[in-house]
């Protein structure tokens, strides 16, 4: 045989093993081997909420998972995204001319630092995530994390039209204070719906992780439009973090109208009924209190999975956004808008971002590989090669590899539309077959375990990035 172990969908999954070669394990033989059969206990029974589903009317529920998507990595992009405005804001004079005329030591690596400031947080906030599965219920986790971002937000915004000439080394430290803030917020926020959306079809889980793609497609228009018809860098970068702070109240209204929708009630009740029934038969934790939820055998099922989810978003990040932003216009004399203020929003942020997305949705229609075939994580491997390919572009300033190999603006446009492309379709496959694969009342942990894997690879790769940087 060929030594992979058939996955059985839980009640939730809409994933369906192909028909093929495999094997059945002794444990397995004496259970319902149909494409409905549950990962449940033998013991245990679905619950009736599982077994009679309503419809999605108007495909609502869809539509609030696909906007707290967008909303969950907004913050992060349209802090990255805003390049012009921290250039003007950290650099050694107010002058909106040349980028040459704008560099200081905080603008040239503020990237690097930006995305360790995210990521470190991130991590922990994860860590904190798993152990409140079961003690903290989804609702606070959620709400009380978008507040949070919320209140950042506005801080941002204010300080927007603050001239911080006289502290800009006080401005870059609180900067990245409120990134950390925000990172570990949106991460909790994140990893906490995520978790809920293991409890519902599959389309629900593809609905979210696209809607994180759309979030920096979004911010990415949203930089283009502002640098085109504001008249200055403040003016554009107010209505910037305006339209966020805009979206962030959309995504609290909108979850708070999820309870009221009957297809989404029915599952929250179905995770409701399994998580009590997980408990009670764990006997709770020591002294009766509430358990936490067992990692050893989310990991024994999902632990292929999860080192696919780093690794995409440990080479993603290694490269966008600290090197893929630096890559100038090997045409930027000519003085053109294009090669100029619309060539790294464009060709870095925009077409990343969409080709991200392209490769999110096309999940909902196409889920090869499956979760157990070896193809999967080489196809991963092979993402490693996008690394040197955006590295010798025309990254600007090189103080140590003087060597440009692609010099032409077609490469980073194809490089940059690879790479998200990947990101997309190979990052979203195993995060949404994750909660799929185990028992029901374990597809809110394994949620979050599979979002800790995602943002421990942005927190190794966010290192490298910065290793990269100091190296070219």
């Amino acid at each position: 045989m060929d030594g992979t172990e058939q996955v059985q969908p839980s009640l939730n999954s809409s994933y369906v093993p192909s028909v093929g070669n495999h094997h059945v394990s002794e444990d397995e033989e004496s259970e319902d081997t149909s494409p409905s059969a549950s990962l449940l206990p033998k013991q245990s029974s679905a619950p009736l909420a599982v077994r009679y589903s309503p419809e999605d009317s108007y495909c609502l529920v869809y539509i609030i998972f696909f906007l707290m998507g967008i909303g969950s990595l907004l913050p992060w992009n349209f802090f990255i995204t805003a390049k012009h405005y921290w250039l003007y804001k950290l650099s050694n004079n107010t002058n909106e001319g040349s980028d040459e005329e704008q560099r200081s030591p905080l603008s040239d690596y503020f990237e690097s630092y930006l995305t360790i400031a995210s990521t470190v947080p991130s991590v922990l906030c994860l860590i904190l995530n798993f152990f409140l599965v079961n003690r903290l219920s989804a609702h606070v986790r959620i709400l009380s994390s978008l507040f949070v971002i919320l209140a950042v937000f506005i801080v941002t915004t204010v300080l927007v039209k603050v001239d911080v000439t006289d502290c800009r080394t006080e401005f870059f430290m609180g900067t990245l204070a409120s990134v950390a803030v925000v990172s570990g917020a949106s991460n909790l926020f994140s990893g906490s719906v995520f978790g809920i959306s293991g409890h519902f079809p599959m389309r629900i889980s593809q609905a979210l992780i696209s809607g994180q793609a759309m979030g920096g497609t979004l911010s990415a228009v949203a930089s283009i439009v502002d640098l085109a018809v504001a008249k200055d860098v403040t003016d554009s970068a107010l209505a910037y973090f305006l339209t966020a702070d805009v979206f962030i109240l959309i995504c609290i209204v909108t979850y708070l109208l999820l309870p009221r929708l009957a297809y989404s009630r029915h599952y929250m009740l179905a995770a409701s009924s399994s998580s009590s029934a997980a408990i009670n038969d764990g006997g709770g934790a020591a002294g009766g209190g509430v358990s936490v939820p067992p990692l050893k055998p989310i990991l024994r099922k999902t632990w292929v999975l999860g080192l696919s989810v780093f690794y995409v978003f440990f080479v993603s990040i290694m490269v966008f956004p600290a090197i893929s932003s630096g890559i100038q216009s090997v045409h930027k004399d000519s003085g053109s808008p294009w090669t100029t203020t619309y060539f790294v929003p464009l060709t870095s942020f925009l077409l990343y971002n969409v080709a991200d997305f392209c490769g999110r949705q096309a999940t909902a229609w196409l889920q090869l590989p499956g979760p157990t075939s070896r193809a999967l994580p080489v196809l991963v491997l092979c993402r490693s090669v996008m690394v040197p390919l955006i590295m010798f572009c025309n990254y600007q300033p090189r103080d140590n590899i003087h060597t440009v190999l692609f010099t032409h603006d077609v490469y980073p446009v194809v490089f940059n539309c690879l790479l998200g492309l990947s990101n997309g379709y190979l990052g979203t496959l195993p995060m949404i077959y994750g909660p799929k694969v185990v028992p029901r009342e374990l597809a809110e942990a394994t949620g979050v375990v599979m979002s800790f894997f995602l943002t421990l690879g942005l927190a190794v790769g966010s290192a490298f990035s910065v290793l990269i940087v100091h190296c070219i």
